[in-house]
């Protein structure tokens, strides 16, 4: 059953404050959020290491088990060891079982949703939120994302998407401040069919106009024909058969990355060239 947002702050409705949002599946697993990890590491880097201050990431919407923030903790103090990681969940039992795993103040969890509580309402570096909006109807998600953007700070980023239960296909919008900068798709090469197949993780924003006519539906029909093309490199392996492709495919479609972000089977496109 798809569930509903409303914008507005509990409070401004006459009730007492409550986290904003509904409870998801809360299914996760390990490494489940890796490739996502891996790119907002190198993306963000700079930003996290500018501050004065120990900068704040977000892990919206965790799930059942608290591990993808345990791992995004990890992967981003690899980039500064102050990094402060905030593990927030709608849910107060999935809070209470991420408890054992806290290391203040490097990691802490707590009771929220997209009103994003901070200490102080700071602002955050990095509000991570993945399989969240999956089961939410597309015309909440523009009101979501204007909220969870408001609390950035004014070099921060929202990364918002949808990855398999392990972690092997994720496709993810990057939004500023302003709004949407960017869509990566990211994939385990081996055992890939076809650059389409991972229209099934596409972001809730774009997943309903993956049809003839619209702009993602005419990226991945193209990135299937220079992956077809590109058949032969796969005797060198399905990453250079991937750099190929992508190579081809830079000539139509305005990448944003580069041979060595395609290494890691990843390709970075504006997202003015497929917003619907």
């Amino acid at each position: 059953m798809a569930a509903s947002f409303d914008p507005a702050p509990a409070t401004a409705r006459g009730r007492a404050a409550r986290p904003v949002g509904t409870v998801t599946r809360g299914t996760t697993n390990t490494n489940r959020l890796r490739r996502m990890d891996r790119w907002i590491a190198h993306t963000l880097g700079p930003a996290l290491l500018a501050p004065d201050r120990p900068p704040v990431a977000v892990d919206l919407g965790y799930g059942a088990a608290p591990w993808t923030a345990v791992e995004l903790s990890a992967r981003l103090r690899a980039v500064r060891a102050d990094v402060r990681v905030v593990g927030i969940e709608i849910e107060p039992e999935r809070v209470a079982a991420a408890l054992p795993y806290a290391l203040p103040p490097l990691l802490t969890f707590r009771r929220g949703g997209f009103e994003v509580p901070l200490d102080g309402g700071a602002p955050a570096q990095l509000i991570r939120a993945a399989n969240v909006l999956r089961q939410y109807e597309e015309s909440a998600v523009a009101a979501v994302w204007d909220r969870l953007r408001g609390r950035l700070a004014p070099d921060g980023l929202l990364v918002e998407g949808t990855c398999d239960e392990i972690g092997r296909r994720h496709v993810w919008v990057a939004i500023g401040p302003e709004g949407p900068r960017t869509v990566t798709f990211a994939a385990r090469l081996g055992g890939l069919g076809q650059p389409s197949d991972l229209a099934e993780r596409l972001p809730k924003a774009l997943i309903h106009h993956n049809v003839p006519g619209r702009p993602v539906h005419a990226f991945l029909a193209d990135f299937d024909r220079a992956w077809a093309a590109a058949a032969p490199y796969g005797a060198f392996g399905a990453r250079q058969r991937w750099v190929a492709a992508c190579t081809a495919l830079s000539g139509n479609w305005p990448l944003v990355d580069a041979r060595g972000r395609w290494r890691q089977g990843e390709v970075t496109v504006p997202w003015t060239a497929l917003a619907p």
